[in-house]
């Protein structure tokens, strides 16, 4: 219920942000709107303004809305209001209006991101964990423990990394940028601070998603390798492995961080039969010796090892806050950081150098949107800021049924001097409904996938 709930208020929200930004724009133009509707089907809520004439309507299905405004296309306009019909507008009007509602999505990303910033939230230090063997950081020299202090991409200047939030997201914009990424850390904060390079420009970025962190090495921030719980009839709870524990050795061989266990533990069990393992554990003041043999188990097309228990303390967190200068700038600048990374991927998916698995549709958001809010407010938030950021970009994609199509309709009108035949509008607008119903299906069939898998 709080997914379907969450992501009806967030559609329904981002929705309304979008033909207001359309709305707003036509009456500082002086264009009449008729109608602004949140949704469609049967009117759940309506309402007339006397002072405009303009109807609001809350429909039944919020997965969309549209502005309606005066228009000799449409319908006789009286001759004493054809000054304020849309199609009598000059072209740079007509252009800014259909300009106001992407742009009133980015606005509210800023806005909502900028409430974050102000809000503060806790995020994880960028300490990192102990990367794969063979990966991208492991090459570098990473070894686990590491505070990471600044990042930058190769050739620019370093900027402060605030969380392992923070240090994500440069990972995430090297990789789908093919850029390499200098990195500034301490294996302790009183030690030298050191610079390290993640070649990040030959990572197989054609799916944004866990197989990516993977390649590069760097999954999580550092937790230590405390089991949290164990689960009943696994390998764990026959050992006598207990909540609390923590594993300082298996077979001799010391145990880094959370995320070196659970790796040598799945390790175990890649031949189809896991091998018995000697884990050293401390349990308060006293270290023991367990004899743990973990199950073999087939895990997404793999053989796997699992012992039953939930391994890896919560990691060292910091708060993340800015005043109110700051946080606006930091908003503006991931905004745009946001923006660019999406049509970036979309012109990857275009040429084939990013896969069409990217693509998420209505029930990969829904899911997002209930873990988002489950979460808490910031989080959701931050899910808002990126759905309001995604829905302005594909809106801008010149595509004909959408903003951006209209916008190419004009770019020809203001070149040409004329406008755009109405069998060629015609055309194209069926073209466009293709291409977006393609894009709706991929989507579709993506999230179907996820929800399978």
């Amino acid at each position: 219920m709080v997914t379907v709930i969450s992501f009806v208020i967030a559609i329904a929200l981002l929705v309304a942000v979008h033909e207001w930004g359309h709305f707003a724009m036509a009456r500082v133009c002086g264009v009449k709107v008729l109608r602004f509707s949140v949704g469609f089907g049967t009117p759940l809520w309506r309402w007339i303004s006397p002072q405009s004439g303009t109807e609001f309507v809350l429909g039944a299905w919020p997965l969309g809305g549209y502005v309606k405004m005066l228009d000799e296309r449409e319908g006789p306009v009286d001759a004493s209001e054809r000054h304020r019909a849309f199609n009598t507008q000059t072209l740079s009007r007509r252009a800014l209006i259909v300009l106001a509602g992407p742009l009133a999505n980015l606005v509210f990303a800023v806005f909502l991101y900028s409430i974050v910033n102000w809000i503060g939230v806790q995020q994880a230090q960028a300490v990192l964990s102990k990367p794969l063997e063979g990966s991208i950081a492991a090459q570098a020299g990473i070894v686990g423990g590491e505070h990471v202090f600044r990042a930058g991409f190769e050739g620019d200047d370093l900027d402060a990394v605030a969380s392992f939030d923070d240090f994500r997201w440069w990972l995430t914009r090297g990789a789908l940028a093919h850029r390499n990424l200098q990195v500034e850390y301490a294996n302790d904060p009183s030690h030298d601070r050191k610079t390290v390079t993640l070649a990040l420009s030959g990572v197989d970025s054609r799916i944004a998603d866990a197989q990516l962190f993977r390649n590069i090495g760097i999954i999580g921030p550092y937790s230590e390798p405390r089991i949290e719980e164990v689960l009943p009839d696994g390998a764990a709870k026959m050992a006598g492995v207990q909540a609390g524990d923590l594993v300082l050795r298996i077979d001799a061989i010391p145990v880094l961080d959370a995320g070196d266990l659970r790796e040598r533990i799945r390790a175990s069990g890649v031949s189809g039969v896991a091998a018995a393992q000697q884990w050293q554990v401390l349990r308060g003041q006293t270290r023991l010796v367990l004899h743990v043999t973990p199950k073999a188990e087939a895990y997404d097309g793999h053989m796997v090892g699992r012992v039953g228990a939930m391994i890896g303390a919560p990691p060292a967190s910091t708060t993340v806050q800015f005043g109110l200068v700051a946080g606006v700038h930091r908003a503006l600048l991931r905004t745009g950081e946001v923006s660019v990374l999406t049509l970036r991927m979309m012109g990857q998916m275009l040429i084939g150098q990013a896969s069409v698995k990217n693509l998420s549709g209505p029930i990969t958001i829904a899911d997002y949107a209930g873990k988002s809010a489950a979460l808490g407010v910031t989080q959701f938030l931050v899910f808002l800021a990126l759905i309001s950021i995604s829905l302005g970009v594909l809106n801008l994609l010149p595509l004909p049924v959408l903003d951006g199509g209209h916008l190419m309709y004009y770019l020809w009108e203001s070149v040409t001097g004329r406008p755009l035949s109405e069998v060629s509008m015609e055309w194209l607008q069926r073209v466009g409904l293709g291409i977006l119903l393609v894009m709706m299906c991929v989507a579709m069939f993506n999230d179907v996938t996820r929800l399978l898998g």
